[in-house]
């Protein structure tokens, strides 16, 4: 692993806990949505917006944007928190989440919402809009590099392996993909509803360049998001081992979180232990 400023990694430790504790406030205040898949995919959010990727909050439609696709759109609370936190809107528009008439729904619209590239939430889908945008870029030579983010009960879906395949063929090398491996969706263990593994041969096996990381841990996850950007002729697969409910103690790898929101008492307790937390990292800082 490479060496990273500490002080540095600290904060991005610290704005992931910034990001759970919206997750966490959005979906009580709303009564519905998706906390396991959306608590799990937090570091590589972060790492993303605010470390690597090439983006503007300012410019939203910079034509030399890097673009980051959520294909797992029910995690689309933490891709808002992470939006909102680089100023691409308002803090204060993730209370209204799912609300009638609210800018924030349940699942990513990107004709409503600054910064937000694809419309998702039928599962499947964003691999191949990603391919396209790649696909785009290469045409127009443009140096913009793109990133999507699919679930591992996700890769179900006929479409991605067709996405796959073509992402190979065409060598798109500018195409980075991460799967959240938490082994959960909401039927149960993935290996029991439709087995998965080995994930890192079946990418492989589509001509993908894959690495695997630990999808909790920023510096490996920055590592991992380099080395994707220095291959040529094919695209990447990160796959990130995460844990479906990270950073909530009753809430890790507990399938009865994937679509239910917190009631009050496990809001509160949800809350507590993000806070101490928090003031754990501010006093490193």
């Amino acid at each position: 692993m490479k060496q990273h400023n500490e002080e540095f990694v600290r904060k991005l430790d610290l704005t992931s806990v910034k990001i759970r504790k919206h997750i966490i406030e959005m979906l009580y205040r709303a009564k519905s949505g998706h906390p396991g898949g959306s608590l799990s995919a937090v570091e590589a959010i972060v790492a993303l917006y605010f470390h690597h990727m090439n983006h503007n909050p300012k410019n939203p439609k910079d034509p030399n944007r890097d673009r980051f696709v959520l294909s797992k759109g029910h995690a689309a609370p933490t891709l808002y928190a992470a939006l909102a936190e680089c100023g691409y809107f308002d803090v204060k528009e993730l209370l209204l989440l799912r609300q009638i008439n609210c800018m924030l729904q349940g699942h990513p619209v990107c004709t409503h919402i600054p910064g937000v590239e694809a419309s998702t939430g039928s599962l499947g889908h964003g691999l191949s809009f990603a391919n396209g945008i790649a696909l785009a870029g290469k045409l127009d030579k443009k140096d913009y590099r793109v990133y999507v983010m699919v679930g591992d009960g996700e890769t179900n879906e006929g479409q991605i392996w067709e996405a796959a395949a073509s992402a190979s063929h065409y060598k798109l090398d500018n195409l980075t993909a991460l799967i959240d491996r938490n082994f959960l969706q909401i039927d149960g263990n993935t290996e029991d509803v439709l087995r998965l593994e080995s994930v890192r041969d079946r990418w492989s096996s589509f001509g993908w360049y894959v690495l695997e990381v630990d999808g909790h841990d920023i510096e490996e996850i920055i590592d991992a998001l380099l080395t994707a950007s220095e291959q040529k002729n094919q695209p990447t697969m990160i796959i990130l081992n995460t844990v479906k409910g990270k950073g909530i103690s009753f809430m890790e790898n507990n399938i009865d979180f994937h679509g239910v929101p917190p009631n009050e008492m496990e809001y509160k307790l949800a809350m507590k232990e993000l806070d101490t937390v928090q003031k754990a990292l501010e006093a490193t800082l």
